[in-house]
């Protein structure tokens, strides 16, 4: 970019003498030239870098795992609480969830908080009884998942494709997705003992993170 100073004279055009310009005006002009140039040049760096910069950012996937999913499937990623302060959490498809997900539609179903400390697990039963075929169930444990559970709760889990429940102990750290009517394991669980020598925490095991794609459900009038 160039500045051209234009310099105008009192006289009439008739009696039009030529106007000189300073040595000092000059001096100026083109120091101020000088410097523009160098500020552009900067700016052009810069623009470029950014450039660069926004070009070799990593993608971000649907609730931040680490690759995107095949078409068909759905995102998630949860992880267990951490000791009795933090409480799990769970992920699908960009949206902060917590157990029922329609299997289809990957349309949140319900929402259940069960105490397996000191609460009953009869409704928790109920509520694994009514689950229907088809439907997504994830799962995390926070501070004590397992001391209310019986032989009952836990081949109902374990009908949801869960190899670990049935030795799933006091303040252990579990998560898990299955889904009510899979007919083979469940490749979407992770489980940390609570172990005294290995603890994290004082009395808990470290959190435990697990992510994947989820296969949606055919959409057939078979399965409707």
């Amino acid at each position: 970019m160039r500045l051209e100073p234009v310099l105008h004279s009192k006289r009439s055009h008739r009696n039009e003498k030529p106007v000189h310009q300073s040595p000092h005006t000059a001096t100026k002009t083109q120091s101020f030239e000088i410097k523009m140039h160098a500020s552009l040049g900067n700016l052009f760096a810069r623009s470029a870098l950014d450039a660069v910069a926004c070009s070799t950012k990593p993608p971000r996937y649907k609730c931040g795992i680490s690759k995107a999913c095949p078409e068909k499937h759905f995102a998630f990623k949860m992880a267990s609480g951490a000791a009795n302060v933090v409480g799990p959490k769970i992920c699908l498809e960009d949206n902060v969830l917590m157990s029922g997900v329609n299997g289809k539609t990957g349309d949140l179903i319900e929402t259940r908080y069960s105490d397996m400390w000191g609460g009953n697990v009869a409704s928790f039963i109920e509520f694994l009884k009514a689950i229907q075929d088809g439907t997504i169930v994830l799962m995390g444990t926070y501070d004590d998942g397992a001391t209310k559970l019986n032989d009952e709760a836990r081949q109902l889990i374990a009908e949801l494709g869960s190899t670990s429940i049935t030795h799933l102990g006091f303040t252990d750290n579990w998560v898990f997705c299955g889904g009510k009517g899979i007919k083979t394991k469940s490749p979407f669980e992770q489980h940390i003992k609570n172990n005294k020598d290995t603890n994290k925490y004082e009395g808990w095991p470290k959190v435990v993170e697990m992510e994947g794609c989820i296969p949606q459900k055919p959409n057939t009038a078979k399965n409707k």
